[in-house]
């Protein structure tokens, strides 16, 4: 199957247009807000924190998220975050506005925007494998990451040019108009099959997360690392748009662009990773774009020209492609098909979790200077690259730990057996 048949598969062209918008508002919120605290209130650890609450709500409730994913279904959850997203950006804009916004009256707004967003993410993610059949995963997910990367590039690039021109509170309303142009495109898509479970919702959630930390050492391991990876680019977030504004004396539109540069080069080497299988060698590849990643970051303690911090950028961004590629397809090979919803949102928001912790401590570490924050970020990355081999079993792939197949199959409801799963999305 051709990158051009997955389109011809019912319902895929709208699931990827819709994500494609949500995920550009969200990057562009996330640069946004950092923007908008330096402006108004000229706090690198105030930038971070609320960096914090924007993700670290939502990661924590994952669990539960995942199991109203499999009981409630994707669609309706997925366009319920895309509202709250509009609906707090709005009212963020609309305070600051009326000069009513403080930093205690930004971050309570902040949290409550998170605390639905694994629904979105980990509901988006675990409709691939149930819309696409099993052949073409490393072509679709090529495809997501390559979504990720192109909203990478667009959404800090807008984010950035919109806060230069018009100031941080026009970038909000316009981040808030994306999310809802999404939530009009997917609440249209159909619903597949739920699950109905007899289980109160958090026993699904405690079942998810049991899942991943202890049944399936492969989502385990790979939250580990990623976890560990992402405490690098959380404080990455913060370091590199203070590094613009006062080392090398740029505004924010330089921010957006340097962040374009990372996004746009993941697109040619995820589109290349997609049409070579990485089955049996996802470790392999995680390791070696991870630490050319960290080696990257760690150039940027010394960059004093926004040239060489712009080639850092597209290096690290060129190695993220295929890194996703292979850490989503071995997640799709080792996770039961009844355990879509709930592994994917645990294991996702395991993954996420490092980010806002990332960004909270930047703040304190950018204070001892830009180039320690930058070698602290360089090393976070090169300890998870090499970790990969240790936390990460390896199995043959597509294949499911046996305690964990056998708990699934005594879990799984009828309507939600990988035949039927897989005939459904065939």
């Amino acid at each position: 199957m051709t990158y051009r048949e997955l389109f011809r598969i019912p319902s895929f062209p709208r699931l990827a247009t819709g994500v494609l918008l949500a995920r550009t508002a969200s990057q562009m919120m996330l640069l946004t807000l950092v923007l908008f605290v330096l402006q108004r209130f000229h706090s690198p650890s105030l930038a971070g924190i609320t960096v914090f609450l924007s993700i670290a709500p939502g990661v924590a409730l994952s669990p539960i998220a995942g199991a109203l994913l499999d009981r409630h279904g994707r669609v309706r959850l997925i366009t319920l975050d895309y509202l709250v997203g509009t609906v707090t950006l709005a009212l963020i804009a609309g305070l600051d506005f009326g000069g009513q916004l403080t930093p205690w009256v930004l971050l309570p707004i902040v949290a409550v925007s998170s605390l639905t967003c694994a629904q979105s993410n980990s509901g988006a993610r675990s409709l691939i494998p149930l819309i696409v059949p099993k052949p073409p995963w490393d072509r679709a997910n090529a495809l997501d990451s390559i979504a990720y990367a192109l909203t990478m590039g667009v959404g800090p690039a807008s984010a950035g040019a919109l806060t230069a021109w018009a100031g941080p509170r026009l970038a909000l309303i316009v981040t808030a108009a994306v999310f809802l142009l999404a939530a009009a495109l997917i609440i249209r898509l159909p619903e597949p099959i739920a699950a109905n479970r007899s289980r109160a919702v958090l026993a699904e959630a405690w079942a998810g997360l049991t899942y991943v930390l202890i049944r399936n050492p492969a989502l385990r391991g790979i939250a580990l690392v990623v976890s560990i990876m992402n405490l690098g680019y959380g404080v990455l977030l913060v370091a590199l748009p203070v590094m613009v504004l006062q080392r090398l004396h740029g505004g924010p539109a330089l921010v957006g662009t340097l962040w374009a540069v990372f996004g746009l080069a993941s697109i040619p080497s995820a589109l290349v990773a997609g049409r070579i299988s990485s089955e049996g060698r996802e470790r392999l590849v995680m390791v070696f774009c991870d630490v050319v990643a960290g080696l990257g970051v760690a150039v940027l303690a010394f960059a004093g020209n926004v040239w060489l911090v712009a080639a850092v950028m597209l290096i690290a961004g060129l190695s993220n492609g295929p890194f996703d590629v292979s850490m989503f397809s071995m997640r799709q090979r080792r996770t039961d098909p009844a355990w879509y919803g709930r592994a994917f949102a645990v294991s996702m928001g395991l993954n996420w979790a490092g980010q806002p912790i990332g960004s909270a401590i930047s703040g304190p570490v950018i204070h001892l200077g830009l180039t320690v924050t930058f070698l602290v970020a360089a090393a976070f990355m090169l300890v998870a690259a090499g970790l990969v081999r240790w936390v990460i079993p390896v199995e043959p792939a597509g294949t499911i730990p046996t305690e964990s197949a056998r708990q699934s199959r005594r879990d799984r409801p009828v309507e939600e057996s990988p035949s039927s799963a897989e005939q459904g999305a065939g």
